[in-house]
């Protein structure tokens, strides 16, 4: 943030990124319950596999990808500022409701719907910096916006853990992650109007058609897709396989691969104005697949995991102001609708990645083969980057 902001423009970027990090606690808030969601919930007639926990992953991200593009539409009909309140309300309800589960099918009923509410919130999210951000800080802007999203997403991994286990029960978890989201709502309803930007709209069905939207997409399942595929089972691959015999610092290695893209999302906006889209792009997905590689065949290394978590945390983090930027120059009518698709496709990565590399390890009965596959996909996307504009253009 510098001093051509006004405080105007300076007060909506610091709520919409406060807003981001609220929301996103409650994405993976499961994930470093494991143990206590296992105990709490599997008896003699009920088996809680890997696969059944990583179904939880993919309840909430079913219904965040499906609100993408409709979440896009009413942020660019309505506008940001109200669709963020209604969506930040589902978000509050949810989570204080799965604190009260006492079956597997209504932890991942609520799971469900609060996807409804996260999905909405971060592309309401996105749309409401792009409407209060001056063209040459769009992509600087969007990076803080996505840098507070991981924070929040790292953020459950280390303190919901230490949070259920000073209260010895695993709701108390899914409490705070709820109060955070509450804090969030507060923050929306006296957030600024979204500023008034009149583009040409273009018919949904050419946005659906265009081309680059989809290769953008394909990168985001390669950078944000992969990370939270990975986030969510990080610390259980540590806790099974590095040796570390402390859980506060399994927690707080796991949590790296989180917090890391608080750097590197932030600054990621930078490197391309330095070194432009593509050089950025490559240089990311290589980190990402030499990440995952060594985590496939080394995770009882620790200086090779962390060196691997180090990795993906940044290769991960500095496409997204890019991908972004890119998608709502295409299409600044429609730019929710448009960042919507984009960051849809990367969901449909977490939807089928999570069970996938819980049904891989339940199978193997080791995370080579699944992380394996996680970079070979990575390095697949490379495919894609040479379809994407190497310049903002309309």
């Amino acid at each position: 943030m510098n001093s051509t902001m006004t405080t105007n423009e300076r007060k909506a970027l610091l709520t919409a990124c406060f807003i981001g990090f609220a929301y996103s606690a409650n994405y993976t808030n499961h994930a470093p319950l494991k143990d206590m969601l296992v105990a709490a919930f599997e008896t003699s007639t009920f088996e809680f596999t890997k696969a059944k926990f990583g179904l939880l992953t993919t309840a909430i991200f079913l219904t965040h990808a499906l609100m993408q593009i409709p979440g896009g539409h009413l942020a660019d009909h309505f506008g940001p500022k109200k669709i963020l309140i209604a969506a930040l309300s589902v978000v509050v309800i949810g989570n204080f409701g799965i604190s009260t589960s006492t079956t597997y099918m209504a932890l991942i009923t609520w799971k469900f719907l609060i996807g409804f509410g996260t999905g909405t919130c971060f592309i309401s999210g996105a749309r409401y910096i792009y409407q209060n951000s001056k063209p040459e800080r769009v992509l600087l802007n969007q990076g803080y916006y996505g840098a507070c999203i991981l924070m929040g997403s790292g953020f459950v991994i280390f303190a919901v853990p230490l949070i259920a286990k000073h209260f010895n029960a695993w709701n108390y978890g899914f409490l705070a992650t709820a109060i955070v989201a509450l804090l969030g709502l507060i923050a929306a309803l006296f957030a600024p109007q979204a500023e008034a930007k009149e583009h040409p709209q273009t018919s949904l069905k050419a946005l659906l058609s265009h081309g680059p939207l989809y290769a953008l997409g394909w990168v985001q399942m390669a950078s944000f897709g992969l990370v939270i595929v990975i986030g969510s089972w990080i610390t259980t691959l540590l806790t099974e396989k590095s040796g570390i015999e402390s859980k506060w610092l399994i927690h707080a290695v796991a949590s790296l691969v989180l917090l890391i893209g608080i750097f590197s999302r932030s600054y990621g906006g930078n490197l391309v104005q330095r070194h432009g889209v593509k050089k950025v792009l490559v240089g990311s997905i290589f980190m990402n697949a030499t990440g995952c590689m060594l985590l496939a065949f080394l995770p009882e290394v620790f200086p090779v995991v962390l060196l691997a978590i180090v990795l993906l945390g940044l290769g991960c983090g500095f496409p997204y102001s890019a991908l972004f930027s890119r998608a709502t120059s295409l299409f600044p009518g429609r730019a929710g609708a448009a960042m919507g698709l984009v960051n849809m496709m990367g969901i449909v990565f977490i939807l089928c990645g999570a069970p996938l590399v819980g049904q891989l390890t339940d199978l193997s009965g080791n995370f080579t083969t699944a992380f394996l596959s996680l970079g070979l996909f990575a390095l697949s996307s490379l495919f894609a980057i040479v379809k994407i504009p190497a310049t903002n253009q309309h």
